[in-house]
């Protein structure tokens, strides 16, 4: 599974204005719901609830906030860059701008976790995060995050 086949063009955000992590949560939740049709508030709800146990703030102002969702024809992304950094309570204490969610259907355990480990993988990379920051275009951030060798040779 590539980040291509969970991570559609249209799915990738360049700016998201948000001025907290429950605000970026819900924005988030709102561009899941254009691309699945499922209710943004069902959306909103299980991430929120996956919070609760703990954040999904990884570190170097990485997150990645997941859940499952009945009824999901397959496992959906959506890539997030922050207009200005918010406290997401990371694991370092850093604050966030790079968002991937990332939703699974509630019987794909498998399918999630190998998509949980490619999104880790892709934002883990200095180089990806780094590109991901600099991209100037939503179109550029696709490229990166489907192809990210591609953005170490520039």
């Amino acid at each position: 599974m590539g980040l291509e086949e969970i991570l559609a063009p249209e799915a990738v955000i360049p700016n998201l204005k948000a001025r907290s992590k429950r605000e970026a949560i819900a924005q988030l939740a709102d561009a899941a719901h254009a691309l699945t049709g499922v209710d943004a508030a069902l959306i909103r709800d299980t991430l929120l609830e996956r919070e609760r146990l703990g954040s999904t703030g990884v570190g170097r102002g990485v997150a990645i906030p997941h859940g499952k969702i009945e009824g999901l024809p397959g496992v959906v992304g959506v890539l997030a860059r922050l207009d200005s950094p918010v406290d997401f309570d990371a694991l370092d204490d850093q604050p966030v701008d790079l968002v991937f969610l990332l939703l699974a259907p509630s019987h794909a355990s498998a399918a999630h976790l190998k998509a949980l480990a490619k999104v880790s993988r892709l934002l883990r990379d200095e180089k990806s995060r780094e590109a991901l920051r600099g991209a100037k275009t939503a179109e550029a951030m696709f490229a990166i995050a489907v192809d990210p060798a591609r953005s170490h040779a520039a």
